[in-house]
C-alpha cells in the first residue's frame, strides 16, 4: 500500500500519475487536511482517504511525504507513534535529507529523498533520486523504480546533488512556463491570435525538448542547427544575450540553490 501525506499540488500530480500508469486506486490511500479536498479528490481518483496522518501511516508500506518542508516537523512527530519498523518513508520536500528523516523517525525505517516535479501530471515528469542501496531488497527496489518510472523519468544522484536537482528539474517548469508566456506575449505583439500564440511557443518547447533527449545533442549543436547565417533567428540569438538571457537563468539557479539551504 502507498500512502500520501498532503494533497497539494505535488502528491496531486504524483498519485494522478501513478493512476494513469498502471496502480490500481485500491493500492494507494491518502490524507489531507482540507476534507473538502478529500472528499473531491475521492471522487476524482477512487482512492479511499483517511482522516489523519496516523492512519494514513498505520496503512502504508511506502509513505510518501507529499507536505511543504515547514510542516515536517509536525508531521513527522505526529506520524512517529503509527509507523511499523522497516517502512519505507519517502520525502519529496527540499532541504530535507535523510540524516533528518533518522534523527526525527529512528533507524529502523527506510528512507529515500526524492525531488520530483508537476510534469508528473501528465506522466512526464523528471524525477532525482536517492537511497541506500543495503537497505533495501531487489523486489523493494523494484517498486521504488516502478514508483518513480511511473509519472516520468527517474535519475539516481548522490545526496548531495539534491539541491541541484531542485534547481534542475524541481523548480524550473515554472521558469519554462513564463519562457511560454512571454514568447506568446512577444507574438501576440506581432499580431498573432493569443490562442494560437501559446499553443505554438508550448509545442515549440515539447519538441525542442524531445530533440535534445531523443537525438543525444548538445543543445548548442542543436542551437546553431536553426541559425542560419545572417538570419532571423542569429539576431535574435543576439538580442536573447544582449539582455542577459543566459545569465538570468543561472541567477535565478543561484537563487534556488540558496533558498534550499534555508529550508
Amino acid at each position: 500500500m502507498i500512502g500520501f501525506i498532503g494533497m497539494g499540488n505535488m502528491g496531486t500530480a504524483i498519485m494522478k500519475g501513478l493512476l494513469s500508469h498502471g496502480f490500481l486506486p485500491e493500492e494507494l490511500v491518502f490524507t489531507d487536511v482540507d476534507e473538502g479536498r478529500r472528499a473531491a479528490m475521492e471522487k476524482e481518483t477512487g482512492v479511499a482517504s483517511v482522516a489523519s496522518n496516523g492512519e494514513c501511516a498505520k496503512r502504508a508500506d511506502y509513505l510518501v511525504l507529499a507536505i511543504k518542508p515547514q510542516y515536517y516537523e509536525t508531521v513527522l512527530t505526529e506520524i512517529l507513534p503509527h509507523l511499523k519498523a522497516e517502512e519505507v518513508i519517502i520525502s519529496i520536500a527540499p532541504g530535507k535529507t535523510i540524516d533528518y528523516l533518522r534523527e526525527m523517525l529512528g533507524e529502523d525505517k527506510r528512507y529515500v529523498r526524492a525531488m520530483p516535479n508537476t510534469p508528473a501530471l501528465l506522466g512526464e515528469g523528471m524525477t532525482g533520486v536517492c537511497f541506500e542501496d543495503s537497505a533495501f531488497t531487489p523486489e523493494e527496489k523494484e517498486v521504488i523504480t516502478r514508483f518513480f518510472t511511473s509519472f516520468g523519468r527517474m535519475k539516481r544522484v548522490e545526496e548531495r546533488l539534491m539541491d541541484a536537482v531542485a534547481c534542475a528539474s524541481g523548480s524550473s517548469p515554472a521558469y519554462v512556463y513564463m519562457f511560454i508566456e512571454a514568447l506568446a506575449d512577444g507574438a501576440v505583439k506581432c499580431g498573432l491570435p493569443r490562442k494560437d500564440a501559446y499553443e505554438m511557443a508550448a509545442q515549440t518547447v515539447l519538441g525542442s525538448a524531445k530533440m535534445v533527449l531523443e537525438t543525444g545533442m548538445h543543445p548548442g549543436e542543436l542551437k546553431d542547427m536553426v541559425c542560419s547565417p545572417g538570419g532571423t533567428t542569429i539576431a535574435a540569438v543576439e538580442a536573447l544575450e544582449q539582455w542577459g538571457f543566459r545569465n538570468a537563468i543561472m541567477k535565478a539557479t543561484d537563487a534556488c540553490y540558496e533558498q534550499c539551504k534555508t529550508l
